[in-house]
């Protein structure tokens, strides 16, 4: 499918975004565990959150998707052995997440995915699940889906994280909530915290002493989950509207966690003027509205504990850099090529392709602020890299054609929509 869009003068009005994608599927994972009946309003009805509504459902987890919310009739600790292979889709949340629950189970599961996700590397939770006696073998050379798992008493333990990963860091806390004795986790630089609010929130014993998390295990019980706009589909819009002069574009109910607000102090280090205003809590997360006014910016640099909490927005940043004054470089960003494509190399290539000046680094990038002429480039079945391609298209001179726009259904399905409602021609 492809997505065309064209110079925007402005992008101005409010909107809200679609539920969180990271807490969408941790309500669903985690109410899956519990006892009692959890419901989650607003769930992301985007491909890779129903991939795990699916896997649940295949082990026996009844789940009512209501349109408006979903209820999930937790089975406790223990599921059914699904009777196939379950299929994770392009979801890398999905997959490593279930293989912590599923190495603690009393039956063999086997878990796939699509071409893209084959290619991701799962090594990396394969090791910690190890060291807690798990039995999890990837298929693919060793290292890539399919993952052949065989259910398994697990024990606690204490796991540095050797890279910043949120999905590694809740594979283990979730195998840790089934495992014999307490389980902790030392990170070297905090990443995304979903997880450990949402076990808090449905009761577990969880605390973090700076950058340890502690967890005891236990029995779980149901709450209800209000899952907020998602920050990482709102950055898309509100970069977009930073580097338009003239925009003014407010974000309700989006979620603020602040390990993931990496991208708002990016923009307002780029000159973006910003505003930030929590308005609630809902389940220990932090939720409110952002307002950007479009002006000038400028090219900063991106790098150090800064990169954990802003790699999913990433590559929007990128192309707002090329609207910006000087130069952006970007370090310490190497996990970007094992994303759902290679994000520095197609970074790279398409925005040279669209007019833009770009040096490839091994960890990322430096990007020349100058106008992008416009033209064709594919988004290569990479969602983030779709919507960020088209975003270049209202900053360009010339519209930019997207080829592969589908794969923006897997976050963020009303994006094509939301431009319209909010692109006006000056």
């Amino acid at each position: 499918m492809q997505l065309t869009t064209s110079p925007a003068g402005r992008l101005a009005g409010r909107i809200r975004v679609s539920g969180d994608k990271s807490i969408s599927h941790r309500g669903a994972l985690i109410g899956a565990l519990a006892l009692g009946d959890t419901v989650i309003h607003n769930f992301l009805h985007a491909d890779d959150c129903l991939h795990t509504l699916a896997c649940l459902q295949a082990m026996g987890v009844d789940v009512d998707d209501r349109g408006d919310r979903v209820v999930v009739h937790g089975r406790g600790p223990r599921w059914r052995a699904p009777s196939a292979v379950l299929d994770a889709g392009n979801s890398g949340t999905t997959m490593r997440l279930l293989t912590g629950i599923l190495a603690a189970q009393p039956f063999g599961s086997e878990i796939t995915g699509d071409a893209s996700l084959r290619m991701r590397p799962m090594d990396r939770v394969i090791a910690p699940l190890a060291q807690m006696g798990a039995d999890v073998v990837a298929e693919g050379g060793g290292r890539f889906p399919p993952l052949r798992i065989s259910g398994a008493p697990l024990r606690g333990i204490t796991y540095t994280l050797p890279v910043a990963s949120a999905q590694v860091k809740s594979a283990v806390l979730l195998a840790g909530l089934l495992a014999e004795g307490p389980t902790s986790i030392v990170e070297l630089t905090q990443s995304r915290d979903h997880t450990e609010r949402m076990l808090e929130w449905f009761g577990a014993t969880i605390t973090r002493e700076s950058l340890v998390v502690h967890l005891a295990p236990g029995p779980l019980s149901a709450r209800a989950v209000v899952v907020p706009g998602d920050i990482s589909s709102a950055a898309f819009l509100l970069a977009a509207a930073a580097a338009l002069p003239g925009s003014e574009l407010t974000v309700e109910d989006v979620g603020l966690n602040p390990t993931r607000t990496g991208v708002l102090d990016v923009l307002e280090a780029m000159g973006a003027d910003l505003l930030m205003e929590q308005t609630a809590e809902a389940g220990g997360e932090p939720v409110g509205r952002v307002t950007v006014r479009g002006g000038p910016l400028r090219g900063i640099r991106i790098g150090g504990a800064l990169i954990p909490r802003l790699i999913d927005e990433l590559p929007v940043l990128c192309v707002a850099a090329t609207a910006a004054t000087g130069t952006t470089i970007i370090t310490d960003a190497a996990e970007l090529r094992v994303k759902e494509s290679d994000r520095i190399g197609a970074l790279t290539r398409g925005l040279r392709a669209l007019g833009g000046e770009v040096q490839e680094r091994p960890d990322g990038m430096e990007i020349y602020g100058s106008r992008l002429r416009g033209g064709r480039v594919d988004a290569g079945g990479d969602h983030r890299m779709a919507m960020a391609f088209a975003i270049a298209g209202l900053l360009a001179r010339g519209p930019v054609v997207v080829e592969g726009a589908e794969a923006i259904t897997v976050s963020f399905p009303e994006f094509s929509q939301a431009l319209q409602d909010l692109t006006r021609r000056s």
